[in-house]
């Protein structure tokens, strides 16, 4: 039985590893989204991290224009990082914890 806690705990800090490892990774990937007329887009990192603007000069005209696009087109980026960050961590997750009777949280 203490083998098996052993191998046990050895699996959950490989799992806390590779965890991290794809957090670092995850820093390095990003997502590109585009207001629907193409006037602004934006790339965030899946991290959560803005890594560029680009803002038509047409936008530039009007502020309160400008905030609205920028508002919703981050939104939006943010959202699809956020989704694509949980569905990483939770595939890290699931690969690396023990079996458990009765426990099937990640299943």
């Amino acid at each position: 039985m203490f083998g098996d806690m052993m191998g046990m705990m050895g699996k959950i800090k490989e799992a806390q590893q590779k965890a991290e490892d794809t957090k670092k990774r995850l820093e390095t990937v990003y997502i590109d989204e585009k207001s629907n007329d193409n006037l602004l887009e934006v790339a965030v990192s899946v991290a959560g991290a803005v890594k560029k603007i680009n803002i038509s000069d047409e936008l530039l005209e009007d502020k309160e224009q400008l905030e609205d696009y920028l508002i919703l087109t981050l939104n939006k980026a943010l959202a699809r990082a956020k989704a694509n960050y949980d569905q990483e961590l939770a595939a890290v997750a699931k690969e690396g914890m023990p079996d458990i009777p009765g426990l099937d949280m990640f299943k």
